[in-house]
């Protein structure tokens, strides 16, 4: 079942969030627009209530909870409720596709892979934003699991986790850009935007198909 109580009961508390890390959520915002490209449809895989697909131009979204997709479609977006490990979408149907923080919640990743392989066109790209697991925020928010109505049963991943369960989905040809590289209650300017990982907790991740 997919995770989504926590997102049906908590909306306020989600959109909170992006209010109180106004610093944290910009930054997130320019390491994903770094790796995607607005040529195309674009899709996003768990679209919450549209934080991100608005800001990045994308019109589509899936998303499993009620309550997020209600918001989502109140900011224009057009909303398939969906999960990711069974995408109600047809094959090659989309140039881009965009995951953020969505890896957390699913009950199946390779799944998911498969199924984002599958509705991508020849070269479209997945794009995933995530906290890194081995990362301070990453090792933190894992420490702290059970004091977060969100991360209470999240699963967090590696980029070695990642590519290795992308490539056997069949994406290559990896890109990546990082930021966060504070606590978040420490951030007081803008973060820098840096190619690669290892240092910032916020890992952009490019494949293609």
């Amino acid at each position: 079942m997919p995770k989504i109580e926590p997102f049906e009961f908590y909306a306020d508390k989600y959109e909170d969030w992006f209010e109180k890390h106004k610093l944290v959520y910009d930054a997130e915002l320019r390491a994903i627009r770094k790796l995607l490209s607005d040529k195309g449809i674009g899709l996003e895989i768990g679209a919450g209530t549209a934080r991100f697909a608005v800001p990045l131009g994308i019109k589509v979204g899936i998303e499993p909870s009620s309550r997020m997709g209600e918001i989502a479609r109140n900011r224009g977006i057009e909303v398939v409720k969906g999960v990711a490990e069974a995408l109600p979408l047809c094959n090659s149907s989309f140039d881009c596709a965009l995951m953020v923080t969505t890896i957390c919640f699913l009950d199946d990743i390779k799944a998911a892979f498969s199924e984002a392989y599958r509705i991508l066109k020849p070269d479209g790209r997945l794009v995933i934003g995530f906290i890194d697991k081995d990362s301070p925020v990453g090792k933190l928010y894992q420490q702290h699991k059970e004091d977060s109505v969100f991360y209470k049963s999240a699963n967090f991943y590696s980029v070695d986790d990642l590519i290795s369960m992308l490539q056997g989905a069949g994406f290559n040809e990896f890109q990546f850009s990082q930021t966060i590289f504070h606590n978040l209650a420490e951030i007081r300017e803008i973060e820098q935007i840096k190619d690669g990982f290892g240092e910032g907790s916020f890992v952009v991740l490019k494949a293609v198909k």
